[in-house]
């Protein structure tokens, strides 16, 4: 979850890099922040609690000065939202730690560090670290590095730490284990961060760290690394294709906003994978060609929207492909008995790469008999490609909106595409009709722009929402993972509660919910179970219900009262639960907009999952 920034800067002041690295990783929490900076006068810190900005302001006011400092931005996890839990957390004075993930067992080094003679005071398990850290390097003698692998021995869990010493002031030792972080390398200076976002304003120089690696940095770069076996080793450096341009809002309100209106974009580049090169299985990685004709079943492992876009995806794999696919949810997976099937391929969707229940149940399903894995994902280097035998990265480009939009939309283009290339592998998919396909995603994008284009209607529907204290999603079929989409972005973003049931499933229980305090959003575009859905809605009609019917132009419904019909141009066949996607998101951002809730930095969230 939370975010990291460290830098030694041989000859600028640390404190911009700190202060503009954590407000780009903001996404990450943004509960409290805090930045502990190497002075003449010894280490300084400022915390607070709420936004980077409050606490980019007090450093300001205190004028601080150095050239190597670390910084954190807290999505809480131990302890509460308050200035003593903010990290960095300081041992003695001498050490200073921020951290990303969980170490599991805190509570016993606690207790050993507290009979040691330390005294605790915060909540959190990161200040086990640094005391921890101090402990171990008071005993031998001042070495950082080794003081830093000693005490990571000790933990158990996910992390990515940065610490310096106060009476080092041009070192810095970095760790990771299961949670990301990079190196930037700059003109006689070096970054770390948990993202690239917060380094690309300053060098497009990174080199991403492995689990297990612990490095020694100084203003050159890394001085030492030593991977999870002890061995020296070197990671490659690579130069960033992230456009600074892509991290700005430019002419938008937030950056969801700017994420929705870039999907015609986004999936238009996403689909170029297939349009240009087709639907082949070279797409997925150099081995895919073999390990498709092998394969016999897919299961998928996803979290939150990345899970309701595998939920859509299995619809298209065993309609398409004819292949079964099964969708489970990655932190449930790893926590019961399982059965191995070599010839099952895995599937992690994640935006980030980095969930660490995607990436643990991917481990665990590895352990289990399964051979081959295919990743899914938006970010380059992160954790899932890297640990898979295939992957196929999106072309959505950053999304800093911790409510996902086009990260979903673009998953969806490349569930498709791989349903229509197993569809043709396996002998399911005619040359014709895979071009028929093709020609589907091209108008794809010009029928996105279409649903953006009924923006004011879904504003005027925000309205009626914004009062409500609840609110039900109805879908059949396919579209039933979109009205699961539609429920979790209304909740995520407007703090209503919402739910979402197959449309047929409301007669058994949920229809005893629906009132006039109780908007139904049904997503009912002319496919084979329109009339089973409009028999649906007569059953909330009947009962007093307010109905807000997302459709098409080939659909027949007749607005009414308490029945409000949106239609987007035309049925767009099998990839129309894309198009109706983009009305969902547009009806909670505005119902946001209305209630005035933070919309791109929702209340006890955060954009990148890695604790447990």
């Amino acid at each position: 979850m939370c975010g990291i920034v460290g830098a030694i800067r041989a000859h600028h002041n640390v404190v911009d890099f700190l202060t503009d690295g954590l407000k780009r990783l903001e996404y990450r929490g943004y509960d409290s922040s805090g930045i502990a900076v190497q002075t003449e006068t010894g280490i300084r810190r400022v915390r607070r609690v709420g936004r980077v900005a409050l606490m980019e302001e007090a450093a300001k006011n205190k004028e601080i000065y150095g050239h190597t400092g670390i910084g954190h931005t807290r999505w809480a996890t131990h302890g509460g939202v308050t200035e003593p839990n903010a990290h960095p957390h300081i041992s003695a004075g001498l050490i200073s730690v921020v951290h990303n993930g969980i170490i599991e067992n805190f509570e016993a080094e606690r207790s050993r560090l507290e009979a040691l003679g330390y005294v605790f005071e915060s909540q959190t398990d990161t200040e086990v670290i640094a005391h921890s850290v101090h402990h171990e390097y008071q005993a031998n003698g001042g070495d950082l590095y080794r003081a830093v692998q000693t005490a990571t021995s000790r933990f158990h869990g996910a992390y990515a730490i940065a610490v310096i010493a106060n009476d080092k002031p041009n070192q810095m030792v970095v760790a990771r284990m299961g949670c990301p972080l990079l190196v930037a390398f700059g003109d006689e200076e070096v970054f770390i961060a948990s993202d690239v976002s917060a380094v690309i304003a300053f060098t497009r120089r990174v080199s991403y760290l492995e689990d297990g690696d612990i490095a020694l940095l100084s203003a050159n770069g890394i001085d030492k690394l030593l991977d999870k076996e002890g061995n020296e080793a070197q990671r490659i450096i690579k130069t960033s294709e992230l456009s600074l341009a892509s991290l700005e809002l430019g002419p938008y309100s937030h950056f969801m906003q700017k994420e929705i209106y870039e999907q015609p974009r986004a999936v238009s580049d996403t689909a170029e994978i297939f349009l240009e090169g087709g639907f082949i299985a070279e797409n997925f990685g150099d081995g895919a060609p073999e390990i498709f004709e092998k394969i016999n079943s897919i299961k998928i492992l996803a979290c939150g929207t990345s899970y309701y876009a595998a939920l859509t995806g299995k619809y298209w794999l065993e309609s398409i492909a004819k292949i079964r696919c099964d969708v489970e949810i990655a932190s449930e997976y790893r926590y019961r008995d399982v059965i191995g099937d070599e010839n099952e391929l895995i599937v992690t969707i994640s935006q980030s790469g980095e969930t660490l229940d995607t990436m643990e149940a991917l481990k665990f399903a590895m352990t289990q008999g399964h051979k081959y894995s295919l990743s899914i994902c938006n970010v380059m280097e992160s954790a899932l490609p890297r640990n898979s035998t295939l992957a196929i990265y999106t072309r959505a480009g950053a999304e800093i909106g911790v409510a996902s939009t086009k990260a979903f939309t673009t998953q969806l283009v490349v569930l498709f595409g791989l349903a229509v290339t197993l569809g043709k592998i396996r002998g399911h998919v005619s040359d014709e009709t895979a071009e028929q396909y093709a020609e589907e995603l091209r108008l794809l994008p010009g029928s996105i722009q279409h649903a953006l284009n009924l923006e004011p209607q879904l504003g005027a529907w925000a309205q009626k929402f914004s009062a409500k204290p609840s609110a039900l999603f109805l879908g059949r079929g396919i579209h039933y993972p979109i009205a699961l989409e539609g429920a979790l972005k209304l909740k995520e973003l407007t703090y209503i509660h919402a739910e979402a049931y197959p449309a047929g499933e409301l007669k058994h229980g949920p229809l005893a919910l629906v009132d006039e305090n109780m908007p139904v959003v049904v997503i009912s575009p002319n496919d084979g179970l329109l009339d089973k859905v409009k028999a649906n809605m007569q059953e909330v009609s009947a009962r007093g219900g307010e109905l807000f019917v997302l459709s098409d132009l080939d659909s027949d419904f007749t607005a009414g009262d308490g029945i409000h019909v949106i239609r987007t141009p035309r049925h767009v066949g099998v990839l129309s639960p894309i198009v109706h996607t983009i009305g969902v998101q547009l009806l909670s951002y505005h119902v946001a907009l209305v209630r005035g809730t933070d919309v791109d930095k929702p209340r006890n969230l955060a954009k990148s999952v890695t604790v447990e």
